[in-house]
């Protein structure tokens, strides 16, 4: 078994695609002969106080030399290279997202972090990702060597195909934290347009991570009038997940960028007709046949997709049928940590 320390910060049980990867991947490891254990680092990444990053850094130096530290790059890339320089154990990184990709960000914190990032990640031994997209992205921005990045897509659970709402408005289901790089806004926007059609939305998701945004999104909703047509649910558990997805009937991501959209996969295990942003990774998450894609952004273009959606049964059994193919196809949790399990083999091999 090789010895690892699977590096998060904040709390591990935290109803996001990036945190639900970590967590699957750690607990699927053990079985591909990875003797991983949770490294509990502080929260407040990705922009960390002094005493955080002093005590993120202390906890992964106390990491033996034997083991292979698997960092999340949440963390890792806000840490400081200087103190990452000198750790023991060889370190390997989790990228999900660089993190000044993020949208909102002023452009000079954007610039710092992407910095930062370009250096963290020169003192790591190699880079797992969750598309090819970022893969492509490290390589032409962040200067990481191709052979140094292996990709990991998100696995997908095997679930019964949706059973629609049967109801005389088509249920829309939009599911994603309130943050402006997930679109909603846009979304909001596209829909106040089609106030003729029979349609209802529901948002799942927290709306905690950008009060500030979740706020903006609550006065759109009312200045349009949408306000009972549009639910903003708030987080669900899996449970509450399931019954969602199984009771919609199409499924929507108006994403601005996304580093691989597990929703999508989701919603395709499910056979659900999908709206998509081609923004980042989502473009290629989903085949042309299972969704209507649109610009990020554009209002008018997912005005138009919806419309066509809402208005077009036969076009929804259809991308519905190529989303069920596309869907049963998707890796499972345990592909995913055996390409890990691989990295962290050959990367405790390769220590001097």
């Amino acid at each position: 078994m090789t010895p690892a320390l699977f590096a998060i910060p904040g709390d591990l049980s935290t109803l996001t695609g990036g945190y639900g990867y970590d967590r699957r991947m750690l607990a699927a490891l053990p079985a591909c002969g990875v003797a991983a254990k949770h490294l509990p680092l502080p929260g407040g990444f990705p922009f960390p106080d002094a005493a955080t990053v002093a005590e993120s850094l202390r906890l992964l130096a106390l990491a033996p030399p034997d083991h292979v530290l698997l960092v999340d790059g949440l963390a890792l890339g806000a840490l400081p290279p200087e103190g990452l320089a000198g750790l023991a154990a060889p370190l390997v990184a989790l990228v999900h997202h660089p993190l000044g990709l993020e949208t909102g960000l002023a452009p000079a914190t954007a610039r710092a972090l992407v910095e930062n990032e370009r250096a963290v990640l020169a003192h790591v031994r190699h880079v797992i990702v969750t598309s090819q997209t970022t893969r492509d992205t490290l390589i032409a921005d962040f200067d990481v060597a191709a052979e140094h990045i292996t990709v990991v897509e998100p696995g997908t659970d095997p679930a019964p195909r949706f059973q629609g709402s049967g109801g005389q408005s088509v249920a829309l289901l939009a599911i994603g934290s309130i943050t402006p790089r997930k679109g909603h806004g846009v979304l909001i926007e596209a829909l106040a347009g089609l106030a003729h059609l029979p349609w209802r939305l529901t948002i799942i998701g927290s709306p905690d991570r950008d009060a500030a945004c979740a706020a903006q999104l609550r006065a759109a909703i009312a200045a349009h009038g949408l306000g009972e047509r549009v639910i903003l649910a708030g987080e669900a558990q899996e449970a509450a997940l399931d019954a969602a997805y199984a009771g919609a009937d199409v499924f929507v991501l108006p994403s601005l960028y996304e580093g691989y959209g597990m929703v999508l996969g989701e919603a395709m295990a499910r056979g659900l007709p999908i709206i998509a942003t081609t923004g980042g990774a989502a473009a290629q998450t989903v085949p042309d046949a299972a969704a209507l894609k649109v610009p990020p952004g554009d209002a008018l273009a997912l005005r138009a997709a919806l419309q066509t959606a809402i208005a077009d049964a036969a076009m929804r059994a259809r991308l519905s049928d190529a989303s069920w193919l596309a869907g049963q196809g998707l890796p499972r949790w345990g592909d995913g940590a055996a390409l890990i399990a691989r990295v962290l083999h050959s990367t405790a091999g390769a220590q001097p």
